[in-house]
């Protein structure tokens, strides 16, 4: 486990600090600005795989009629549906599971920004100390950028949003960035499920959001924004 947490910290966390800090100190000493930069560069480094989701969800709406003849055809027989069903995903080159790629991307970079922006932010001299530990040396300035000023507009970028203001932001941005993303289904149970999750997800993450640092929010927020422009671009704006 000692071998995992260490690998864990030398690919996602350190490399992490030392990149919010680098932005922080290259953006005027803002920290959120430093985590807006932060998200864009991150975005734009999963654009390959945010265009072949794109496709691949593009290429999954256009297979719901045929779909849903093998859902009507095969009513009766199940593992008959299942086996046509991969025949047609293989012989038109479509992934189901290709669709969750930037999804799968995203998580550990959030579960990463979450603990590199409690280092990032200490409040007390052993976390700054710890912090110490983590800044590359041969990075130029950044220990002088250290401790952060985690201001930003209304926000302490380490502590909870005090207003809904934040929470309800990121809630109505995942409701559009699913709008745009969710593929239509052709089984009625799908679609219901679907409808489901179109609401309980906002919902959801803008419940978290009341309960974690505030820099995670706005991550959250402008990963959203930069991800329903870029699908946008590839598919159009409508779901």
């Amino acid at each position: 486990m000692q071998l995992l947490g260490d690998i864990w910290n030398a690919i996602i966390i350190q490399p992490m600090i030392n990149s919010l800090i680098l932005l922080y100190d290259v953006f005027f000493n803002n920290f959120g600005l430093s985590i807006i930069i932060f998200t864009i560069l991150v975005r734009v480094v999963l654009i390959p795989l945010s265009i072949k989701q794109a496709r691949q969800m593009k290429a999954m709406t256009s297979l719901q009629p045929k779909l849903k003849e093998i859902q009507e055809l095969y009513v009766k027989d199940p593992q008959k549906r299942s086996k046509e069903t991969m025949r047609m995903y293989k012989e038109r080159g479509v992934n189901p599971i290709g669709c969750l790629g930037p999804f799968f991307v995203q998580f550990p970079i959030w579960i990463g920004l979450f603990w590199s922006l409690r280092a990032t932010l200490p409040s007390t001299p052993e976390s700054l100390a710890s912090l110490s530990s983590q800044i590359y040396p041969w990075l130029p300035g950044i220990n002088e950028s250290v401790p952060l000023d985690s201001t930003f507009l209304w926000l302490d970028l380490g502590s909870r949003d005090p207003t809904p203001i934040l929470p309800v932001l990121v809630g109505v941005s995942m409701f559009l960035m699913q709008k745009v993303t969710t593929m239509p289904a052709a089984d009625p149970k799908q679609a219901s499920t679907n409808r489901m999750m179109l609401w309980m997800m906002p919902i959801m993450f803008g419940f978290f959001t009341t309960q974690f640092e505030s820099g995670l929010a706005l991550y959250w927020v402008v990963s959203n924004i930069v991800g329903m422009i870029i699908q946008g671009f590839v598919t159009g704006w409508g779901p």
